[in-house]
C-alpha cells in the first residue's frame, strides 16, 4: 500500500481559521512537508500536533520531490502545507503533485483559507467571474504589458504582491487606467486588517502618503472591463503602431503581429500585410 499525499490549507493569519479536518489530518500523517519549518512549528504547537516537519520550498523542490515521493511509495502519509493559505496557489507543491500522480499515489485536497478570495468577498467588486494572476512580473515593462492585455477582460483580476513592490504595481495599473476601481487588502484576518476599494489613482496616492502601512502581504483586486471598442487601450493606435507597441515590449515581430490579430479579432495574415505595407 502506498501512502497518501494530503494538500492541507492553513490559516493566512488568524490561527483560528483552520478546519477540524485539517487539524486531524496534520495529527495523523507521518510527515509534514512545509515551506518554513519555523512558521509551521508555531501552528503545530498551537494545536498540539507532534509530527516531524520537513522543509519543502521553491529553492529545494528539485532535490526534495523525489525523496518525498519515495517516502509515499513506502506507505507513509505526507501532508503538504504552505506558510499560509492553500498549497500550490502561488506557493510550492506543483511538481510534487505531478510526480505523485504519475506514481499512482492518491492526492487528497483539504480545503482552507485563500487570501485572494477572502479579499474578494469584502471588496464590493464583481465576484461572479474572476481571474487569479498570482504575482505579476517584477520588471515594470513586463508588468504593464500583462496589465494592458488582462485589464480589458470582463473578469475581476486577483493579484498578489509584496509590500516592497505594491506601490510600483499600483502605478503600473494607473498607467493603464487611472480611474479603474481597485481593492487593496493587507493583513487579512489579522488585527490590523485593511480592505479598501477606490480608484487606483486614489489608492496609489494613499500608499505614497503613508496612509497604508507597507507591512504584510498584499492582495490587489482589479475590476474587469468589457473589451469593447470604447474601452480598448489600443483604440487610438493604427495597426502598425499597435504592432510596434508590442515590439517595444521586447516581443518578436511575428509574435507581436499574432497578438495584434488576437486583440483586434483579425486574421494574422491581414495584420501582417497591413504592417509590412507601411513598415
Amino acid at each position: 500500500m502506498t501512502g497518501t499525499l494530503y494538500l492541507v490549507g492553513t490559516p493566512i493569519g488568524n490561527l483560528a481559521d483552520i478546519t477540524y479536518r485539517a487539524v486531524d489530518t496534520l495529527k495523523q500523517v507521518d510527515l509534514i512537508a512545509c515551506e518554513d519549518t519555523r512558521v509551521t512549528k508555531k501552528l503545530c504547537n498551537h494545536y498540539e500536533i507532534h509530527v516531524p516537519l520537513k522543509s519543502y520550498h521553491e529553492h529545494n523542490k528539485d532535490q526534495q520531490t523525489e525523496p518525498l515521493v519515495h517516502t509515499l511509495l513506502e506507505g507513509q502519509d505526507i501532508a503538504l502545507v504552505s506558510d499560509a493559505g492553500l498549497p500550490l496557489i502561488s506557493d510550492p507543491g506543483y511538481e510534487l503533485v505531478v510526480s505523485a500522480r504519475e506514481a499512482d499515489i492518491t492526492v487528497v485536497p483539504i480545503p482552507g483559507p485563500n487570501a485572494g478570495l477572502t479579499a474578494l468577498m469584502a471588496s464590493g467588486l464583481p465576484s461572479f467571474v474572476y481571474t487569479f494572476l498570482g504575482f505579476l512580473p517584477r520588471k515594470n515593462k513586463e508588468k504593464v504589458a500583462v496589465l494592458e492585455k488582462r485589464m480589458f477582460e470582463s473578469s475581476t483580476l486577483i493579484v498578489y504582491e509584496s509590500p516592497y513592490r505594491v506601490a510600483d504595481t499600483l502605478k503600473a495599473i494607473e498607467m493603464v487606467d487611472a480611474e479603474r476601481p481597485v481593492t487593496l487588502g493587507r493583513e487579512l484576518t489579522k488585527k490590523f486588517e485593511q480592505i479598501q476599494t477606490a480608484s487606483v489613482s486614489d489608492l496609489a496616492a494613499a500608499v505614497e502618503q503613508g496612509e497604508v502601512p507597507l507591512k504584510g502581504e498584499f492582495v490587489i483586486l482589479i475590476e474587469g472591463a468589457e473589451a469593447t471598442a470604447e474601452t480598448q487601450w489600443f483604440e487610438e493606435l493604427d495597426i502598425p503602431e499597435h504592432v510596434d507597441h508590442y515590439i517595444r515590449q521586447e516581443m518578436r515581430p511575428k509574435k507581436a503581429i499574432k497578438q495584434v490579430a488576437e486583440d483586434r479579432g483579425m486574421k494574422t495574415g491581414e495584420v501582417y500585410d497591413i504592417y509590412h505595407q507601411i513598415r
